[in-house]
Protein backbone atom coordinates (compact mmCIF):
# COMPACT_ATOMS: atom_id res chain seq x y z
CA UNK A 1 0.00 0.00 0.00
CA UNK A 2 1.45 3.29 -0.78
CA UNK A 3 1.05 6.63 1.09
CA UNK A 4 -0.33 9.00 -1.29
CA UNK A 5 1.80 12.67 -1.74
CA UNK A 6 0.20 15.59 -0.70
CA UNK A 7 1.23 18.81 -2.91
CA UNK A 8 1.38 21.90 -1.00
CA UNK A 9 0.39 24.62 -3.59
CA UNK A 10 2.92 27.13 -4.00
CA UNK A 11 2.70 30.69 -2.50
CA UNK A 12 2.77 33.36 -4.84
CA UNK A 13 5.14 35.69 -4.85
CA UNK A 14 4.89 39.43 -3.39
CA UNK A 15 3.65 41.33 -6.64
CA UNK A 16 5.86 44.16 -7.94
CA UNK A 17 4.53 47.57 -7.94
CA UNK A 18 6.05 49.96 -9.64
CA UNK A 19 5.95 53.27 -7.06
CA UNK A 20 6.56 55.45 -10.25
CA UNK A 21 4.51 58.56 -9.16
CA UNK A 22 6.62 58.34 -5.66
CA UNK A 23 9.99 57.81 -7.44
CA UNK A 24 9.11 60.77 -9.63
CA UNK A 25 8.04 63.20 -6.65
CA UNK A 26 11.09 62.27 -4.59
CA UNK A 27 13.47 62.97 -8.00
CA UNK A 28 12.13 65.75 -7.95
CA UNK A 29 12.41 67.16 -4.79
CA UNK A 30 16.01 66.44 -4.60
CA UNK A 31 16.56 68.34 -7.75
CA UNK A 32 14.38 71.42 -6.39
CA UNK A 33 17.17 71.19 -3.40
CA UNK A 34 19.78 70.64 -5.40
CA UNK A 35 18.93 73.85 -7.51
CA UNK A 36 18.13 75.71 -3.84
CA UNK A 37 21.94 74.81 -2.78
CA UNK A 38 23.04 75.63 -5.70
CA UNK A 39 21.37 79.19 -5.90
CA UNK A 40 21.88 79.90 -2.68
CA UNK A 41 25.44 79.44 -3.12
CA UNK A 42 26.07 81.08 -6.07
CA UNK A 43 23.89 84.50 -4.59
CA UNK A 44 26.02 84.83 -1.55
CA UNK A 45 29.59 84.50 -3.45
CA UNK A 46 27.69 86.97 -5.80
CA UNK A 47 27.09 89.46 -2.45
CA UNK A 48 30.69 88.96 -1.85
CA UNK A 49 32.38 89.89 -5.37
CA UNK A 50 29.47 93.12 -5.43
CA UNK A 51 30.69 94.09 -2.26
CA UNK A 52 34.30 93.81 -2.79
CA UNK A 53 33.85 95.45 -5.92
CA UNK A 54 31.92 98.34 -4.74
CA UNK A 55 34.64 98.83 -2.08
CA UNK A 56 37.55 98.36 -4.10
CA UNK A 57 37.31 99.44 -7.89
CA UNK A 58 37.42 103.02 -6.83
CA UNK A 59 40.71 102.52 -5.43
CA UNK A 60 42.51 100.22 -8.34
CA UNK A 61 45.06 102.90 -10.38
CA UNK A 62 48.15 102.22 -11.20
CA UNK A 63 49.58 103.88 -8.63
CA UNK A 64 47.72 101.53 -6.12
CA UNK A 65 49.74 98.64 -8.01
CA UNK A 66 53.18 100.71 -8.37
CA UNK A 67 53.31 101.79 -4.97
CA UNK A 68 54.53 100.33 -1.14
CA UNK A 69 52.76 100.05 1.52
CA UNK A 70 52.23 102.58 3.99
CA UNK A 71 50.86 104.19 6.97
CA UNK A 72 48.75 106.59 5.02
CA UNK A 73 45.50 105.04 2.86
CA UNK A 74 45.54 107.12 0.27
CA UNK A 75 49.39 106.58 -0.25
CA UNK A 76 49.29 102.98 0.30
CA UNK A 77 49.92 100.74 -2.23
CA UNK A 78 50.63 96.50 -2.56
CA UNK A 79 53.55 96.79 -5.17
CA UNK A 80 55.91 94.68 -2.34
CA UNK A 81 52.95 92.11 -1.18
CA UNK A 82 51.99 91.95 -5.11
CA UNK A 83 55.72 90.76 -5.73
CA UNK A 84 56.09 88.67 -2.89
CA UNK A 85 52.97 86.42 -4.11
CA UNK A 86 54.40 86.16 -7.66
CA UNK A 87 57.73 84.82 -5.69
CA UNK A 88 56.01 82.85 -3.56
CA UNK A 89 53.98 81.22 -6.41
CA UNK A 90 56.72 80.32 -8.64
CA UNK A 91 58.77 78.82 -5.79
CA UNK A 92 55.98 76.90 -4.62
CA UNK A 93 55.40 75.70 -8.16
CA UNK A 94 58.60 74.35 -8.97
CA UNK A 95 59.05 72.95 -5.37
CA UNK A 96 56.23 71.02 -5.16
CA UNK A 97 55.21 70.24 -8.48
CA UNK A 98 57.84 68.13 -10.14
CA UNK A 99 58.03 66.20 -6.46
CA UNK A 100 54.71 65.71 -6.19
CA UNK A 101 54.08 64.25 -9.32
CA UNK A 102 57.03 62.45 -9.37
CA UNK A 103 55.95 61.11 -5.58
CA UNK A 104 52.63 60.00 -7.22
CA UNK A 105 53.75 58.77 -9.82
CA UNK A 106 56.05 56.35 -8.10
CA UNK A 107 53.34 55.46 -5.49
CA UNK A 108 51.03 54.41 -8.32
CA UNK A 109 52.84 52.69 -11.11
CA UNK A 110 56.34 51.51 -9.43
CA UNK A 111 55.59 51.04 -5.51
CA UNK A 112 54.78 47.47 -4.76
CA UNK A 113 51.53 46.60 -2.69
CA UNK A 114 53.16 46.34 0.81
CA UNK A 115 52.07 47.20 4.11
CA UNK A 116 54.68 50.35 3.99
CA UNK A 117 52.91 51.73 0.65
CA UNK A 118 49.75 51.17 2.14
CA UNK A 119 50.63 53.74 5.88
CA UNK A 120 51.98 55.99 3.07
CA UNK A 121 48.95 56.00 1.46
CA UNK A 122 46.78 56.95 4.63
CA UNK A 123 49.29 59.11 5.90
CA UNK A 124 49.29 61.56 2.41
CA UNK A 125 45.43 61.39 2.84
CA UNK A 126 45.59 62.45 6.14
CA UNK A 127 47.93 65.26 5.38
CA UNK A 128 45.90 66.71 2.74
CA UNK A 129 43.00 67.32 5.76
CA UNK A 130 45.82 69.14 8.21
CA UNK A 131 45.07 72.68 8.95
CA UNK A 132 47.57 75.31 7.68
CA UNK A 133 48.20 76.45 11.03
CA UNK A 134 50.33 73.06 11.48
CA UNK A 135 52.36 73.12 8.63
CA UNK A 136 53.67 76.97 9.94
CA UNK A 137 54.33 75.57 13.17
CA UNK A 138 56.32 72.85 11.54
CA UNK A 139 58.16 74.98 9.42
CA UNK A 140 58.77 77.58 11.63
CA UNK A 141 61.24 75.12 13.48
CA UNK A 142 62.33 73.01 10.51
CA UNK A 143 62.54 75.70 7.56
CA UNK A 144 63.39 79.23 9.72
CA UNK A 145 65.31 77.92 12.98
CA UNK A 146 67.25 74.52 11.53
CA UNK A 147 67.67 75.48 8.14
CA UNK A 148 68.26 79.18 9.15
CA UNK A 149 71.95 78.83 7.41
CA UNK A 150 70.37 77.87 4.33
CA UNK A 151 66.96 79.79 3.97
CA UNK A 152 68.03 82.99 5.78
CA UNK A 153 65.32 82.67 8.30
CA UNK A 154 61.96 84.31 7.64
CA UNK A 155 62.38 84.61 4.16
CA UNK A 156 60.89 83.59 0.50
CA UNK A 157 62.70 80.48 0.35
CA UNK A 158 61.32 79.73 3.83
CA UNK A 159 57.90 80.66 2.49
CA UNK A 160 58.09 78.66 -0.40
CA UNK A 161 58.99 75.72 1.32
CA UNK A 162 56.14 76.14 3.62
CA UNK A 163 53.68 76.22 0.75
CA UNK A 164 55.20 73.57 -0.59
CA UNK A 165 54.68 71.36 2.04
CA UNK A 166 51.05 72.42 2.27
CA UNK A 167 49.80 71.75 -1.15
CA UNK A 168 51.89 68.29 -1.61
CA UNK A 169 49.45 65.80 -0.25
CA UNK A 170 47.16 67.53 -2.57
CA UNK A 171 49.40 67.40 -5.62
CA UNK A 172 50.51 63.54 -4.99
CA UNK A 173 46.84 62.33 -4.56
CA UNK A 174 45.48 64.25 -7.80
CA UNK A 175 48.28 62.64 -9.67
CA UNK A 176 47.47 59.13 -8.49
CA UNK A 177 44.03 59.95 -8.99
CA UNK A 178 45.01 60.98 -12.55
CA UNK A 179 46.52 57.63 -13.29
CA UNK A 180 44.16 55.69 -12.00
CA UNK A 181 42.20 56.58 -14.48
CA UNK A 182 44.07 55.91 -17.45
CA UNK A 183 42.80 52.63 -18.95
CA UNK A 184 45.14 49.38 -18.19
CA UNK A 185 45.03 48.08 -21.65
CA UNK A 186 47.15 51.18 -22.49
CA UNK A 187 49.86 49.60 -19.91
CA UNK A 188 49.17 46.16 -21.16
CA UNK A 189 49.10 47.25 -25.33
CA UNK A 190 52.82 49.03 -24.26
CA UNK A 191 54.35 45.86 -22.27
CA UNK A 192 52.95 43.53 -24.85
CA UNK A 193 55.37 45.46 -26.98
CA UNK A 194 58.50 44.11 -24.60
CA UNK A 195 58.94 48.07 -23.90
CA UNK A 196 59.98 48.65 -19.98
CA UNK A 197 57.27 50.19 -17.05
CA UNK A 198 59.22 53.60 -17.22
CA UNK A 199 58.77 53.54 -21.29
CA UNK A 200 55.04 52.50 -20.79
CA UNK A 201 54.87 55.38 -17.90
CA UNK A 202 56.29 58.25 -19.64
CA UNK A 203 55.03 57.76 -23.60
CA UNK A 204 51.66 56.33 -22.64
CA UNK A 205 50.61 56.35 -19.36
CA UNK A 206 51.78 60.60 -18.74
CA UNK A 207 50.65 62.22 -21.67
CA UNK A 208 46.71 60.99 -20.99
CA UNK A 209 46.86 61.64 -17.45
CA UNK A 210 48.82 65.27 -18.08
CA UNK A 211 45.37 67.30 -18.31
CA UNK A 212 44.04 65.95 -15.22
CA UNK A 213 47.70 66.14 -13.28
CA UNK A 214 47.42 70.03 -14.34
CA UNK A 215 43.77 70.08 -13.35
CA UNK A 216 44.87 68.93 -9.84
CA UNK A 217 48.08 71.44 -10.28
CA UNK A 218 45.23 74.31 -10.72
CA UNK A 219 44.19 73.24 -7.57
CA UNK A 220 47.03 72.94 -5.46
CA UNK A 221 48.43 76.24 -6.43
CA UNK A 222 44.88 78.11 -5.92
CA UNK A 223 45.11 77.01 -2.51
CA UNK A 224 48.79 78.24 -1.61
CA UNK A 225 47.76 81.42 -3.87
CA UNK A 226 45.37 82.52 -1.30
CA UNK A 227 47.41 80.96 2.43
CA UNK A 228 47.41 82.88 5.50
CA UNK A 229 47.80 81.59 8.49
CA UNK A 230 50.72 79.45 8.00
CA UNK A 231 52.83 82.68 6.34
CA UNK A 232 51.56 84.38 9.41
CA UNK A 233 52.86 81.43 12.18
CA UNK A 234 56.44 82.08 10.09
CA UNK A 235 56.86 85.17 10.33
CA UNK A 236 56.11 86.80 7.20
CA UNK A 237 55.75 91.00 7.45
CA UNK A 238 53.22 92.97 7.20
CA UNK A 239 55.10 96.32 6.15
CA UNK A 240 57.80 96.09 3.57
CA UNK A 241 58.45 98.85 1.39
CA UNK A 242 61.38 97.31 -0.80
CA UNK A 243 61.60 94.75 -3.58
CA UNK A 244 63.61 91.05 -3.33
CA UNK A 245 66.67 91.78 -5.32
CA UNK A 246 67.37 89.58 -8.41
CA UNK A 247 71.20 89.93 -8.62
CA UNK A 248 72.11 87.59 -7.04
CA UNK A 249 69.56 85.81 -6.92
CA UNK A 250 70.06 83.83 -3.49
CA UNK A 251 69.77 87.05 -1.70
CA UNK A 252 66.48 87.41 -3.35
CA UNK A 253 65.28 84.05 -1.50
CA UNK A 254 66.97 85.13 1.96
CA UNK A 255 65.20 88.34 1.75
CA UNK A 256 62.00 89.34 3.71
CA UNK A 257 59.19 88.84 2.49
CA UNK A 258 54.76 90.13 2.47
CA UNK A 259 52.12 88.30 0.17
CA UNK A 260 48.74 89.46 -0.68
CA UNK A 261 46.23 87.72 1.69
CA UNK A 262 48.79 89.07 4.77
CA UNK A 263 48.47 92.81 3.50
CA UNK A 264 44.50 92.22 2.80
CA UNK A 265 44.63 90.98 6.56
CA UNK A 266 46.70 93.44 7.52
CA UNK A 267 44.37 96.03 6.52
CA UNK A 268 41.00 94.29 7.08
CA UNK A 269 42.09 94.78 10.66
CA UNK A 270 42.67 98.03 11.14
CA UNK A 271 39.51 100.53 11.99
CA UNK A 272 39.99 103.16 9.09
CA UNK A 273 37.35 102.75 6.22
CA UNK A 274 40.06 103.85 4.24
CA UNK A 275 41.89 100.74 4.72
CA UNK A 276 39.17 98.66 3.93
CA UNK A 277 38.48 100.03 0.58
CA UNK A 278 42.51 99.13 0.08
CA UNK A 279 41.87 95.17 0.98
CA UNK A 280 38.88 95.29 -1.32
CA UNK A 281 41.10 96.39 -4.12
CA UNK A 282 44.03 94.06 -2.87
CA UNK A 283 41.57 90.99 -3.19
CA UNK A 284 40.17 91.62 -6.55
CA UNK A 285 44.05 91.64 -7.63
CA UNK A 286 44.49 89.00 -6.11
CA UNK A 287 41.42 87.39 -7.53
CA UNK A 288 43.02 88.53 -11.27
CA UNK A 289 46.02 86.93 -10.57
CA UNK A 290 44.52 83.64 -9.84
CA UNK A 291 41.86 83.77 -13.13
CA UNK A 292 45.02 84.22 -15.12
CA UNK A 293 46.84 81.41 -13.55
CA UNK A 294 43.58 79.16 -14.59
CA UNK A 295 43.18 80.95 -17.50
CA UNK A 296 46.57 80.03 -18.32
CA UNK A 297 46.89 76.39 -16.88
CA UNK A 298 43.19 75.49 -18.73
CA UNK A 299 44.56 76.60 -22.36
CA UNK A 300 47.73 74.23 -21.66
CA UNK A 301 45.47 71.60 -20.82
CA UNK A 302 42.97 71.90 -23.22
CA UNK A 303 45.78 72.31 -26.01
CA UNK A 304 47.63 69.39 -24.75
CA UNK A 305 44.33 67.66 -25.09
CA UNK A 306 43.67 68.93 -28.71
CA UNK A 307 47.94 67.99 -29.81
CA UNK A 308 47.17 64.04 -28.24
CA UNK A 309 43.88 63.90 -30.26
CA UNK A 310 45.54 65.20 -33.26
Amino acid sequence: MTAERTVLPLAEPPRFEADRTGRYRNERLFQTLALLATLVGLAVLALLLADILIDGLPRLSWDFLTSFPSRRPAQAGILSPLVGTLWLLVLTALIAVPVGVAAGIFLEEFAAETWLAKVIEVNIGNLAAVPSIIYGLLALQVFVRWMEPITGGRSLLAGGLTLSLLVLPILIVSTREALRAVPSSIRQAGFALGTTRWQVVRDHVLPVAFPSILTGTILALSRAIGETASLITIGALTFIAFLPPLNPISDGLRSPFTALPIQTYNWISRPQPAFHQNAAAAIIVLITVLLMMNATAIYLRNRTQQLRND
